[in-house]
């Protein structure tokens, strides 16, 4: 019990000393986190180890896409946000693409630039378009830095959580309090301040695919084929992601911003 609350203290004093930062474009204010090269770091190694339990693609024309769309997409990013003055936001990527065999419809990209797409996926990109939705978005979780952001919500909660459960003797009161505190960070805070992240990423990832010169409309079309596809999912409020058509409602909306920076 000692040790896990002097991590959390350790923990809380890093991400105090890290500073505060703004999500770009849209200019959120972030609370401090950690580090971008404890993030980086610890992102090279784990991805490593997923490739290493992977079997990548064979394909070699799916590949060669994969290549292009994550190189147009990575220098258009890198480009503005130099030119932009927030260059210290991808100073530290070193951006890789993999495909791996999966029949998991996923992607995601981790702090400093590695991405991963599951070959599941590409039946819903469909086209190189349709992967720069894909691509777009989850490079946009990266640049915003939302996996560092999450990480300090999450440590905080259990920090918290156990310095709680330390302030009630009664083990029957004790467990029925943590459980309710369990359910009020749940769905009060974690799953709305996903679907947060969810929305920053939609709405950067339509800006970042426009910059590298593909149509923000193919986005509207990827989603509807995705939401065809899982007509049971979960209601909106239980799911760390929007409900589709609360998804694809706003992405409708934003597609004027995105055109500004369509770049043919």
């Amino acid at each position: 019990m000692k040790k896990t609350v002097r991590d959390f203290i350790l923990f809380a004093v890093l991400v105090v000393l890290s500073g505060c930062s703004s999500v770009p474009i849209i200019g959120r204010k972030q609370p401090p986190m950690p580090p971008a090269s404890y993030m980086v770091q610890q992102s090279a190694l784990s991805y490593q180890q997923v490739l290493a339990e992977s079997t990548l693609a064979s394909s070699p024309q799916q590949k060669a896409q994969l290549q292009r769309v994550g190189k147009r997409v990575s220098e258009a990013v890198e480009l503005f946000m130099t030119q932009n003055g927030m260059a210290d936001r991808v100073g530290d990527f070193h951006w890789e693409f993999n495909l791996i065999e999966s029949d998991a419809p996923n992607a995601w990209c981790m702090p400093g630039g590695k991405v991963a797409f599951f070959t599941g996926i590409l039946p819903y990109t469909k086209d190189e378009a349709g992967m720069a939705v894909v691509m777009g978005h989850e490079v946009a979780h990266a640049v915003a830095r939302h996996g560092s952001e999450r990480l300090t919500y999450q440590v905080a909660q259990q920090g918290f959580g156990t310095l709680l459960s330390w302030g009630t003797k009664d083990s029957d009161y004790q467990a029925a309090y943590m459980q309710l505190y369990g359910l009020g960070t749940q769905y009060g805070a974690i799953l709305p301040f996903s679907r947060l992240h969810e929305n920053e990423a939609d709405r950067l990832g339509l800006i970042f695919m426009a910059m590298a010169g593909y149509d923000p409309n193919a986005a509207v079309a990827f989603w509807q084929r995705m939401a065809a596809a899982n007509p049971d999912a979960p209601p909106e409020f239980l799911s760390t992601h929007p409900a589709d058509e609360t998804r694809i409602r706003k992405l409708r909306a934003l597609i004027p911003e995105a055109m500004q920076y369509y770049r043919k």
